[in-house]
């Protein structure tokens, strides 16, 4: 009886098919790796405009603070000028050994505060390798400077609670001393912080547009 040889079913690839489906396989990879980059790249992108946005608005804000910290400490500074030439007014500001600075400072030495919670949210999400240096050292800058002038709340409040400043032979120096402790802390360098805040708001606005 004749026997018909049918075809084998496991049919052989030939290497060109196995090229092809190699390459196949390369490609969908590749194509899934770059889809993945470009999903993060966007991503970061838009993380980074909303942190900028953060920043412009929190330095606003500070700069804001400034602009009225800086008419307080005018009026500070008016006061103690005044009390430096009056002695009755010198001696309210000392009596019976107590210190009374609010007649020199109604709203406290440091009249209002600063944040910086954007800046270091920014900054612990990497922000200094997505901008460029420029900007990473004018917003540094700022932002030490404004941590220089409220330090100014610790000088003064280490004059009036020493001992030597409630001897009223002493409240002309030390008047004097809390004056430049004013002007070096603050009332000095208090309008080219605002010109620096500016300059800084207005760079980072232009790379967020």
């Amino acid at each position: 009886m004749k026997t018909n040889n049918h075809e084998n079913p496991l049919h052989k690839k030939s290497w060109k098919e196995f090229l092809g489906e190699s390459l196949m396989i390369v490609f969908s990879v590749l194509l899934a790796l770059f889809l993945s980059e470009y999903v993060n790249n966007l991503h970061e992108k838009q993380q980074t405009k909303v942190q900028i946005k953060n920043i412009v608005n929190e330095l606003d804000h500070n700069k804001k603070a400034l602009q009225e910290m800086y008419v307080y400490n005018l009026q500070v500074l008016k006061k103690i000028d005044s009390a430096l030439v009056n002695t009755k007014f010198q001696n309210k500001i000392i009596n019976n050994d107590e210190f009374h600075l609010n007649l020199i400072a109604p709203e406290g030495v440091l009249y209002r505060y600063f944040d910086n919670k954007a800046w270091s949210v920014a900054k612990n999400n990497n922000i200094i390798s997505k901008i460029d240096i420029q900007s990473v050292i004018m917003l540094t800058g700022v932002y030490e400077d404004l941590e220089k002038t409220i330090k100014i709340e610790n000088d003064v409040a280490k004059v009036f609670l020493d001992r030597a400043s409630r001897d009223p032979k002493q409240i002309h120096a030390t008047l004097v001393i809390i004056r430049d402790i004013y002007h070096g802390w603050a009332v000095d360098r208090e309008p080219g912080l605002i010109s620096q805040i500016d300059a800084v708001i207005k760079k980072m606005e232009s790379r967020n547009e």
